[in-house]
């Protein structure tokens, strides 16, 4: 079950704008991150939900999409995002978030896939313009952005032998491709 969930969640980039998620939904993602395991059991993440069009557009124009697509901005108008969640650590909580935000977000995600959602975490966020935009106070630090949808796009694994190149790539027809490691190259030892 959780196998099959790992590689249904794969970094959607493409959405069916127009295919609504509920807030309710939302929620019951951030419960799952909620509930996992956090570092000391500080549980210092916040979140913001956002399925509100001109929200969503303000989130938008703050990212960054794909680092290897040199010559895509990103989603169109259409295949963007419906919702979107953003995490946040509280720095009146603590400072050391660790692991806690990749923890949540993973778990997210596997849980939007679950319910047949794509998403992408995104990290590379124009955290200042954000923080304005969105009146975030200060005192919490923008983590990570997950942008959520209905899944337009198709995402496949290429498990050759990669020779170091882990660059993803879009074919002629849209296809997202993503290279993996063999499993023999990254495990370096068995005892």
């Amino acid at each position: 079950m959780i196998r099959g969930l790992v590689f249904k969640n794969r970094s959607i980039r493409r959405f069916n704008q127009n295919a609504e998620i509920s807030l309710d939904t939302l929620k019951d993602l951030v419960d799952l991150a909620r509930i996992t395991p956090s570092a000391r059991n500080m549980q210092p993440l916040k979140y913001i939900i956002s399925t509100d069009f001109e929200t969503n557009s303000t989130i938008f124009s703050t990212l960054g999409w794909a680092g290897y697509l040199k010559d895509w901005d990103g989603p169109v108008p259409g295949e963007r995002p419906s919702a979107y969640i953003i995490i946040l650590g509280d720095r009146n909580i603590t400072d050391h978030y660790w692991c806690d935000h990749g923890i949540a977000a993973q778990t997210i995600l596997l849980g939007a896939a679950e319910k047949v959602l794509g998403g992408c975490m995104i990290g590379t966020v124009d955290r200042e313009t954000l923080h304005r935009e969105l009146e975030i106070s200060k005192e919490y630090d923008i983590l990570l952005v997950l942008a959520l949808g209905e899944p337009i796009e198709q995402v496949v694994l290429e498990e050759n032998e990669i020779k170091g190149d882990i660059k993803y790539w879009r074919d002629e027809q849209g296809v997202h491709h993503v290279p993996k490691r063999p499993l023999e190259e990254i495990i370096l030892k068995i005892y």
